[in-house]
């Protein structure tokens, strides 16, 4: 079976090889240091800082082991090589969203791959509803979303990088 293939911006990658640096050489001493202390309280039959510390390692390793796996098969999107004339990864798009219920909005976001994703901070996951219905949209063409509360249309306004 094929790896999947994790698309990210530089910027992207260099947060994950940050992550991957502090979990490995920061993250990992704490742990340890967490479950020496916790053996030190003795039975561990009734220890629940040591389950609690050796359950934290296993989400560590766990972490590691993902950013390792998206480290080795991270695609770099070359942001410079990007054309504004459709959104696509790395696009940064402003956009109108008109709800169902009729209220209209302007928004900004740039379009990431899934594990950049940050809704809040704008940026908008590729594999997202929202995502998948924009790219391949051009500068004043209307899209439908399907959302919970119903059909939002997201009206491209402008694309750039």
């Amino acid at each position: 079976m094929a790896e999947r293939q994790f698309f990210v911006t530089e910027e992207g990658l260099q947060a994950l090889e940050k992550e991957l640096e502090y979990l490995k050489t920061v993250r990992r001493k704490e742990v340890a240091e967490k479950i020496k202390v916790a053996l030190s309280f003795g039975d561990l039959s009734e220890n629940s800082e040591y389950d609690e510390a050796k359950n934290d390692q296993a989400i560590m390793e766990a972490r590691i082991a993902d950013v390792e796996v998206m480290l080795k098969n991270a695609v770099v999107i070359n942001e410079s090589e990007l054309n504004n004339e459709t959104v696509h990864i790395g696009s940064k798009i402003e956009v109108e969203i008109e709800t169902a219920a009729g209220r209209k909005s302007t928004r900004d976001f740039k379009i990431v791959g899934s594990n950049e994703a940050d809704p809040r901070g704008g940026k908008i996951s590729d594999e997202s509803a929202v995502g998948k219905a924009l790219i391949g949209a051009k500068v004043g063409q209307t899209v439908d979303v399907e959302t919970p509360a119903g059909i939002s249309k997201y009206q491209i306004i402008t694309i750039s990088r």
